[in-house]
């Protein structure tokens, strides 16, 4: 058996997992990313197996069906359904397995660039670097408000941590309501009042077709001057060009973004160099805990493929 390994960005597949417990395979990782399907097609087309890290790349009805000797796609992570076309893989006679996540990374990630928003720290850590010393103030949490889009799995412990920093945390999603925020100690309000009085905005709401684009231009037109807004869920929850002109223009304080509409980010990409951005590259589930997780309970997906009775399948 063939297994390509995609986007395998820290060459960690092969260093993380005990891949020869697998008898006859060849196991093929790639530390690059392809962005055109038909690369992506000439690439996997003597596979019978393919493992891919999180969603980085997608595989519509149009790239499965080209791809005549796969059997067996070996997702990561509980969110899968948006960039695997589920229908078209079952008709294809291609099982679907995927493994378990480490949640509370993405949740570290999102304080890092909240702290190193407010407190500056890339810019006067840069500075210590360069020789310099202090270049500015930074601002206190407590007080500050947090707003949180989702108050689920992702927004409980970022709420639970900011009510720690002393800051009055409020929430706000499309069937949240005062009962089911008030058990964590937030305010339930509304989308307008979130948008208007918080300091710090943080997203944490699943991409679906209800909530693309959820985060618009009037949204943001609605921000403090001296609000920041924190992504590290999904880009197309937000109105990538409506965010970047704010960004530009200053009509915001800046962001905090791990999540991008092309990825890797281009070079030229503004995000690269806005001094009022924190960008980094993705990496809310890129521990060594949850690839070792991937890696070996991808390996045990495979292994049941195998003998015929697969595990973790995705229906």
């Amino acid at each position: 058996m063939r297994i390509a390994i995609l986007d395998d960005y820290q060459a960690s597949a092969l260093k993380l997992a005990d891949w020869s417990s697998i008898p006859n395979a060849v196991v093929v990782p790639f530390t690059d990313h392809v962005h055109e399907e038909k690369q992506l097609i000439d690439r996997l087309s003597e596979f019978d197996a393919v493992l891919r890290i999180r969603e980085r790349t997608e595989f519509p009805r149009s790239t499965l069906e080209r791809l005549p000797k796969l059997k067996l796609l070996l997702a990561t992570g509980m969110r899968n359904a948006r960039s695997i076309d589920l229908p078209a893989a079952r008709d294809l006679g291609i099982t679907v397995c995927t493994t378990e996540a480490y949640h509370q990374t993405t949740v570290e990630i999102t304080w890092g660039l909240i702290l190193m928003l407010m407190r500056r720290m890339s810019l006067e850590a840069a500075s210590l670097r360069n020789g310099g010393w202090q270049l500015g103030l930074g601002l206190g949490l407590a007080g500050k408000t947090l707003g949180i889009l989702g108050l689920g799995n992702m927004g409980q412990p970022v709420a639970r941590i900011g009510q720690g920093f002393g800051m009055r945390v409020v929430a706000w999603s499309p069937n949240l309501t005062p009962e089911r925020t008030a058990p964590h100690g937030v305010e339930c309000v509304s989308k307008e009042e979130l948008f208007a009085d918080s300091d710090v905005i943080t997203i944490h709401i699943p991409h679906s077709d209800t909530t693309e684009g959820i985060v618009s231009a009037a949204d943001i037109a609605k921000m403090k001057r001296s609000a920041f807004l924190i992504n590290t869920s999904r880009p197309r929850l937000v109105d990538q060009a409506a965010l970047l002109d704010a960004l530009i223009h200053h009509r915001i304080a800046g962001a905090g973004l791990d999540v991008f509409d092309i990825e890797p980010l281009p070079l030229e990409h503004p995000y690269r160099y806005l001094q009022n951005v924190v960008a980094t590259p993705h990496i809310g589930f890129v521990t060594e805990e949850n690839y070792r997780l991937f890696f070996n309970q991808s390996i045990e997906n495979l292994k049941a493929f195998l003998d015929g009775k697969p595990i973790r399948v995705i229906s």
